[in-house]
């Protein structure tokens, strides 16, 4: 049962993270204030619930959930670094990264998902 609610957390985590792409095309300083808070906060709830949901798993999938987890930590540490920095082309880039990841995450989830 706590793995079904940590991984609904984390696709409702990510949809929204997935929702800052709305925010590449028209930044502004009040713009880069709400990514930089909204990308902490969901960093901060998915590695949490990453951490749990691996922490419960079997060895097959314990190692692939473990690697998304660790792709998905660094692509979103450069994400935070280009959103700090102000750079819209970096933050673009390092953007389609993670959501690259998190869409493998979501699929990796499915069976949690159903």
């Amino acid at each position: 049962m706590e793995s079904k609610g940590c991984a609904h957390r984390i696709r409702n985590c990510g949809s929204e993270l997935l929702t800052l792409e709305v925010h590449l095309t028209n930044v502004n300083e009040n713009k880069w204030k709400l990514m930089e808070n909204s990308l902490r906060l969901k960093s901060t709830f998915l590695y949490c619930d990453l951490n749990r949901l691996i922490s419960n798993e079997k060895d097959e999938r314990k190692e692939l959930l473990t690697d998304l987890t660790n792709r998905l930590s660094r692509y979103l540490a450069k994400l935070d670094r280009a959103v700090k920095t102000r750079s819209v082309p970096l933050a673009r880039i390092h953007y389609n990264d993670v959501a690259i990841v998190l869409r493998e995450i979501e699929a990796a989830l499915m069976p949690f998902l159903s």
